[in-house]
């Protein structure tokens, strides 16, 4: 691999550290001194190590796996100073996540990542659906806290690395510019979350709406003008499942 610039250690390259299956993978590569190796020990695809560690090389900005492919020696892979630095920075941020959980004895926060997306909402897998195992989407049927299902389509590899199993605990993030948001009735057999409006922020071609779902939470997104919808009033969000990402909870 081509040298770069040594960075400083990347927040986003160290993700929830061992809750992050890319550190995983990582990690095992560290131990197994092949990438081959660590995907089966990880059990995930031979795909979806090389793709956990492209991601984390690429939030790094420097080489974290040096590798090697036949030879007399056959192939291998090794941790270049970069990924033996982020392994124990993950290490060190696992721990001390873990002592301020012990100090005030409650389980992790569910706090969205800095992103850009204005929606996280608190959710569980029900299940996984594909047209085969071939297939390299998945649909991941969720179950929000408040009841209301949704879906979100991800890579095979991406439901891998997260380790995605029923019950599993999520957060669903959406940009609020991916949800529409129309008056009760006006759904034209489209799947949408029902809420109530809460606030509205008035604008030239659509106005910018927030609903509360079921359960306390709270969604952002727009309706195009003219439209019904008024502070109290029934309502319902459309959210396309390519546009929903998601982030392991805890």
């Amino acid at each position: 691999m081509a040298r770069m610039a040594k960075h400083p250690l990347s927040a986003q390259a160290l993700g929830h550290a061992q809750a992050d299956k890319r550190i995983e993978v990582l990690q095992l590569v560290g131990e197994q001194g092949s990438i081959s190796q660590a995907a089966r020990a990880a059990r995930v695809s031979y795909k979806a190590a090389w793709q956990a560690l492209h991601t984390l090389t690429n939030l790094a900005g420097e080489p974290l796996v040096d590798s090697s492919v036949g030879g007399s020696g056959g192939g291998g892979a090794r941790l270049t100073p970069a990924g033996e630095r982020l392994l124990q920075a993950a290490r060190a941020m696992e721990a001390a996540r873990r002592e301020v959980l012990d100090r005030f004895n409650g389980g992790p926060a569910l706090a969205a990542p800095r992103t850009s997306m204005r929606n996280a909402l608190r959710a569980r897998v029900r299940s996984l659906e594909s047209s085969g195992p071939r297939d390299p989407m998945v649909s991941v049927r969720l179950i929000l806290d408040g009841g209301e299902p949704l879906s979100s389509l991800v890579t095979r590899e991406s439901a891998d690395l997260l380790g995605l199993a029923p019950g599993v605990p999520l957060l669903a993030l959406c940009k609020a510019t991916a949800v529409v948001i129309s008056a009760a009735g006006q759904e034209d057999g489209v799947v949408a979350l029902p809420g109530r409006v809460m606030g509205i922020s008035r604008g030239h071609a659509r106005d910018e709406v927030t609903l509360a779902l079921h359960g306390e939470q709270r969604l952002v997104g727009f309706s195009a003008r003219p439209n019904r919808l008024r502070v109290g009033s029934r309502a319902l969000a459309c959210l396309p499942d390519s546009a929903v990402v998601l982030a392991l909870a805890g």
